[in-house]
């Protein structure tokens, strides 16, 4: 059989994996870190405590269930030896025919080290339950403290990055101050801290329409979000965000939600990263100059594509098509007829900013408001894994946005004084 080792179960992986089983003649082993296939584009609803991990997660050996020829190892891939076409992984060696890598990315701290060890990133599920546990402790500490300064450095909020994750979670933390913070936390009174967000660019939400931006500005400003655009975060210490423009904010929790570089791979040539260590691809993701080696979604930068000469954005739906696509031409290839070359459909992007209201943006048009959120809505119910995690979700999001009263606030698994 010939052996196909893909690293990595994020959206291209598995839609690679879903596309190759049950295939005559190939054995398919999926490598990664987790155990758990995870939904992204919901991380911060978990770190903000309106829904739990169990809803955007789904175990890979219950997906592979019934599926002869696929196979999980749990492990993190630490080399590729493409010479004798194996991988080292923190539990062992495997032998491949083809390799397909679709790790994706990890947090860009731009080599601000105070950053890498004391911001809050929010990129795993474990960084998620990390900031959700570290928020609720500072709301704990603050009821506590008679200190007005240290309340309000316990209470304050530092997002930085103007994206859809830095929108969404500063629209969510907004919503979450506005209608729970005093349910839960009488003895706060008024003080609730303020919430600010700061992104490098002159607008929010950059690569989307002009609609959506000015949407998204009016939306959080009315929610009492502090915007900061046209500035920098460039250090945190002593509790203070510091500021490109000089501007010092006094907080204790910085959320980073500002960019993004591709996992590392040990063994590849050097030659072979392009922009943000992203690996260069030819149009059927094989990475250039390496026959039994392929890279997809956020890991690889491809520009063979007309519509994208400067590489594909780095999106859910860019890294489904070309998990999809290649499925069927590794395929092909072993059947030794001919691969179809990549080209991204655009599908739109989308945010949402608070309740009821979202940004859309399609390749005939973009709406905003009620209707979108709705959309918002659909589009994010589909992709989750397993029916009964989209029933759990569906009833979770209406019951805690009726009640503007969701019962998720658990402080599970955080050392005491932590």
């Amino acid at each position: 059989m010939t052996r196909i080792v893909i690293a990595g179960g994020g959206f291209a992986g598995i839609n690679l994996v879903k596309g190759l089983a049950g295939k005559k003649d190939i054995e398919v082993v999926l490598v990664d870190k987790n155990n758990y296939h995870f939904f992204p584009p919901l991380l911060y609803q978990v770190a903000t405590a309106f829904i739990e991990p169990s809803n955007i997660t789904y175990p890979f050996r219950k997906m592979f269930q019934g599926k002869q020829n696929v196979r999980f190892y749990y492990g993190t891939l630490l080399s590729v030896h493409e010479g004798d076409t194996h991988i080292i992984t923190d539990s062992g060696r495997l032998d491949y025919d083809f390799l397909v890598l679709a790790m994706g990315t990890e947090t860009n701290f731009y080599g601000l080290e105070n950053l890498k060890k004391k911001a809050l990133p929010i990129k795993t599920i474990d960084d998620a339950l990390h900031l959700r546990n570290h928020l609720l402790m500072n709301m704990e500490k603050a009821v506590k403290t008679t200190n007005l300064q240290e309340r309000a450095k316990l209470l304050n909020l530092v997002i930085a990055g103007g994206g859809p994750t830095g929108v969404e979670l500063a629209g969510m933390a907004g919503e979450m101050s506005k209608n729970i913070l005093r349910k839960d936390y009488p003895e706060l009174g008024e003080a609730a801290g303020n919430i600010y967000l700061v992104g490098s660019g002159d607008k929010l939400l950059g690569p989307m329409s002009q609609q959506a931006q000015q949407e998204s500005y009016k939306q959080l400003f009315k929610l009492g979000v502090q915007i900061k655009l046209g500035v920098a975060v460039k250090d945190y210490m002593n509790d203070e965000v510091i500021l490109s423009n000089g501007e010092k904010i006094s907080t204790c929790s910085l959320i980073w939600a500002s960019g993004v570089v591709a996992a590392e791979v040990q063994g590849l040539p050097e030659e072979s990263r392009g922009r943000g260590g992203r690996l260069k691809v030819d149009e059927y993701n094989r990475i250039s100059g390496i026959d039994r080696i392929f890279a997809i979604g956020d890991l690889c930068c491809q520009y063979t594509d007309k519509n994208y000469p400067d590489g594909h954005p780095q999106l859910a739906q860019v890294a489904i098509q070309q998990g999809k696509l290649l499925a069927v031409n590794l395929v092909n290839l072993i059947a030794k007829k001919r691969m179809k070359p990549f080209n991204y459909l655009n599908k739109g992007s989308m945010a949402i900013i608070t309740k009821y209201q979202a940004v859309v943006d399609l390749p005939f048009g973009s709406f905003t408001g009620y209707f979108a959120w709705l959309t918002w809505l659909f589009v994010h119910i589909i992709p989750i894994a397993g029916f009964r995690n989209k029933a759990k979700l569906a009833y979770n999001w209406f019951w805690s946005f009726l009640t503007n009263n969701p019962n998720l606030r658990l402080i599970i698994g955080a050392k005491k004084g932590h």
